[in-house]
């Protein structure tokens, strides 16, 4: 008998575990959205690809961290897609000095000086981007006004050439 009433006991407690409501997480909904865009803008520095800066006396860059020569290019953008509302800027190359962010001189007989752009009054690092700009488009237009300039970075700056490039790239949105 009394196998009899555990059995019955143990049956009766499954049957309630089975029927006890469970506890349930809340749903939720993912809600996505994206935009596809035709081709790429049209991109032109000053109307072309080449910044020339201004010659200047060594005397000029003769502490480290004096700059000179400042010189205002823009980077234009036409034909964007009229969905495009902005586009991001992302420099890379292998001028780029890793410790600076500014851009190293190539020239054969060059100054030790660099090259440094800034965005309005703002350094830009292009090695990992702090203050590249981003350009706003409108009705498939835009643009960013930079400068470049000489900067003695690690001594005082020799009389030599100066020449440098950087890539970039656009991130549209």
């Amino acid at each position: 008998m009394n196998k009899t009433l555990l059995s019955t006991a143990l049956v009766a407690v499954m049957a309630a575990t089975a029927f006890a409501p469970t506890a349930q997480a809340a749903g939720g909904t993912i809600n996505i959205s994206g935009k596809v865009l035709t081709d790429t803008c049209v991109v032109s520095v000053n109307g072309g690809s080449t910044v020339v800066l201004p010659t200047v006396m060594s005397s000029s860059l003769n502490t480290v961290g004096a700059v000179a020569g400042a010189t205002s290019f823009t980077v234009g953008l036409t034909g964007c897609d009229t969905n495009t509302t902005s586009a991001t800027m992302a420099f890379s190359g292998a001028n780029i000095n890793a410790t600076t962010g500014n851009l190293n001189n190539t020239a054969a007989s060059g100054s030790n000086v660099q090259v440094q752009l800034l965005n309005g009054a703002s350094v830009i690092n292009t090695n990992n981007n702090t203050n590249a700009p981003v350009i706003a488009v409108a009705a498939g237009t835009g643009s960013a006004s930079l400068k470049a300039q000489y900067i003695a970075a690690t001594a005082a700056a020799t009389a030599g050439l100066v020449s440098t490039t950087v890539n970039f790239t656009l991130n549209y949105l």
